[in-house]
């Protein structure tokens, strides 16, 4: 019955939403939309009241089907999560992916942690993204994204209807499910894939926001801000996602290493990228009326991106560890999705991209043209991984074999634009916008790089002194990641104590840790792929071996039963250079409904670095082999990208409260004069 009900609102949606759309096309015809005046704005319905309390009702109209799409798909979720954590095995889905044994916060977290399930949690976001675009129709632009917004919402719905339906019974009923798959059930499946929807969804009211105000065509001040505030907003969500990601590849896959260059990590990389250009482009769209094309552009690659993501995850065209891998039909339907997505967007930008006018960028010593090069660079990495992901896909489509392009190749091209993307962020503070260009600071410059030059090389020096038992090694990209690194976060730290008297200090404070955040997960990058090293080695009770720095010694074993699996945990006690002693409990797991072994391994921090240990496979009845490695500075990349995640959610907050301050406080109406 709870199932029929939570179908019954999956069909609302589809419907509701549709009856959206149709409102939306049905003023599109009316409004005489592609009728423009001689100013280039929409001829639409003007002069008497009753037109004007028309277009209100439909707004109204609109923004009502946003709400109750909003309402039924999460009365929709609900009950599905309801359905496996009461063990309703009379679902395909929950049986094909949940047990009775399972632990109730996994049981909620596998309602998105299969193909059908996910495709409605997509929905949900979608619809809740509607929503909050609908909150403002002080514009037409606003009112076209709404039902823009609808229509995806339409889309995904009747797709997840008739090809991947959460709520399809079994013929016959099973006493049991198959139970999670065993990689999945850790807290980062409860929080990862949320994030990540959120962020990937999120992208779509940039979307909707850009082809409504090309359709309206109205104030484009407005559209830049908002078109602000909705980008940051999804790539905030989007980043902590990726970020969650990389922690629970780390820690739970037993492999040591936080990215891979996996199909499925590149699909989630690939609108990050372009989010990220799209961040800056706008930022210059706004303040000195730059790069407006760009900013458009980029809005609908970036939206174009996630669903690719998707299609990836569930087309099977590629392996993963993440992958689904369902019905290659169900892929080609989503890449129909794209299609049509992207050539409508970007067909009505190409018929109304005579209507956006740029300002042109005249210096090359300004911040306009350090975001264009920026832009440039985050694009070509966008490429790279693009062509690195798809190439082996359709060279095998094509008939010419099988090949594989892995870690090598991202590592050889990344290395290089890293390097110079933090040399352009270096370059920011030393600038001003092209409107208020000046001497540039030439000795500063050169001073700094002196200065962070040698502090680089003495601190590779000590390094590589102090490790030299373990073959550490000179690196000259190491060495030039390191400078480049600190020199950038040298000129931010600069320009922070210059303005602490200013006014608008806490925006370049905020925009000065997400990039210093990026030159801390740079350089923790590359001192853990050069820097790290590892031993195996047999280990029983009472055996030790030296590891480094580190001495190594196995205790005992213990076995131990729990819900849904058995395990033998290893209690090994690691002795640090300073003489301190930590105990770490890498284990084996077996689960039995799915008949799988997996390892969990420990992870011991330190400053510079983790003793990671995994126990491999069992050589007697007492000793394993057991794999140790130091993963060099990982907790460097965690500290990173959890400043930069922190600066946006500040930039996010302080969007709002200093545009209130601007306008209510007389310091501000000063400065604006």
């Amino acid at each position: 019955m709870l199932a029929n009900l939570g179908l019954f609102c999956l069909i609302l949606t589809a419907i509701v939403s549709s009856a959206g759309v149709a409102v939306g096309l049905y003023t599109v015809a009316q409004w005489r939309v592609f009728q423009t005046d001689k100013t280039g704005h929409a001829n639409y319905p003007s002069g008497n009241s009753s037109s004007q309390h028309r277009s209100m009702w439909v707004q109204s109209l609109v923004r009502s089907f946003a709400l109750i799409s909003f309402l039924a798909s999460t009365i929709s979720i609900s009950l599905l999560a309801y359905a496996f954590a009461s063990d309703d095995f009379s679902l395909s889905y929950v049986s094909d992916n949940s047990n009775s044994a399972l632990a109730l916060p996994f049981k909620i977290a596998a309602t998105w942690g299969g193909h059908q399930g996910s495709m409605l949690f997509w929905i949900l976001v979608l619809a809740g993204w509607a929503v909050l675009v609908s909150r403002r129709h002080t514009k037409d632009s606003d009112y076209h994204a709404s039902w823009l917004m609808l229509l995806l919402v339409a889309i995904f719905s009747w797709f997840t209807l008739i090809a991947s339906n959460p709520f399809v019974l079994n013929e016959v009923l099973p006493l049991q499910g198959r139970d999670l798959n065993p990689m999945l059930q850790d807290i980062g499946l409860i929080i990862h894939p949320p994030l990540l929807y959120i962020g990937y969804v999120g992208f779509s009211s940039v979307l909707a926001l850009t082809c409504g105000y090309l359709l309206a065509l109205d104030n484009l001040g407005d559209v830049f801000e908002r078109l602000t505030r909705h980008a940051l907003l999804a790539w905030i969500f989007l980043s902590a996602g990726i970020l969650v990601g990389a922690a629970w590849a780390y820690y739970e896959l037993g492999w040591g290493g936080w990215w891979f260059w996996d199909p499925v990590e590149n699909a989630s990389l690939l609108p990050w990228l372009t989010a990220t250009a799209l961040l800056h482009s706008v930022m210059a769209s706004r303040k000195q009326g730059q790069l407006k094309v760009f900013t458009f552009v980029l809005a609908i690659v970036t939206f174009c991106l996630s669903i690719l993501g998707t299609f990836i995850v569930r087309s099977g065209v590629l392996t993963s560890v993440h992958a689904f891998a369902v019905d290659p039909s169900k892929g080609l339907a989503l890449l129909a999705i794209l299609s049509l997505v992207f050539i409508s967007a970007y067909g009505l930008l190409v018929a109304r991209v005579h209507y956006v006018k740029s300002n042109a960028i005249t210096h090359f010593a300004s911040k306009n043209f350090l975001i264009l090069v920026s832009i440039n660079l985050l694009v070509l990495a966008t490429a790279i991984v693009l062509l690195g992901t798809f190439y082996p896909m359709l060279y095998q489509l094509f008939g010419l074999g099988n090949i594989s392009v892995g870690a090598p190749y991202f590592n050889l091209l990344f290395g290089p634009l890293t390097i110079l993307a933090l040399i352009v962020m270096g370059f920011s503070p030393l600038v001003k916008w092209q409107a208020q260009s000046g001497a540039f600071p030439v000795k500063f410059l050169l001073g700094s790089l002196i200065f962070c030059g040698v502090l680089s090389v003495f601190f590779l020096q000590m390094y590589i002194h102090r490790n030299s038992h373990v073959s550490a090694s000179w690196s000259a990209w190491a060495l030039l990641t390191t400078w480049a690194a600190m020199w950038m976060s040298f000129t931010h730290i600069a320009r922070c104590f210059r303005v602490r008297k200013q006014v608008y200090k806490y925006k370049v404070y905020l925009v000065s840790m997400a990039h210093i955040g990026v030159a801390i997960l740079a350089f923790g990058a590359s001192m853990n792929s050069f820097y790290s090293y590892e031993l195996t080695a047999k280990l029983g009770p009472n055996s030790q071996v030296q590891f480094g720095d580190y001495q190594i010694h196995y205790q005992n074993t213990k076995l131990y039963i729990a819900s849904n699996y058995t395990a033998e945990q290893g209690v090994v006690e690691i002795t640090a250079p300073n003489g301190q002693t930590h105990i770490a409990l890498p284990e084996k797991r077996y689960y039995s409904v799915r008949v799988m072994n997996m390892t969990e391994p420990s992870l011991t921090p330190f400053l510079d670095g983790d003793v990671y240990l995994t126990l491999g496979e069992k050589l007697d009845t007492q000793h394993y082999a057991v794999r140790m490695q130091f993963k060099a500075f990982i907790r460097w990349i965690l500290l990173g990208a959890v400043l930069t995640i922190v600066a946006g959610v500040g930039l996010l907050g302080r969007g709002v409260l200093v545009k209130q301050w601007f306008t209510q406080t007389k310091v501000a109406k000063e400065y604006q004069a």
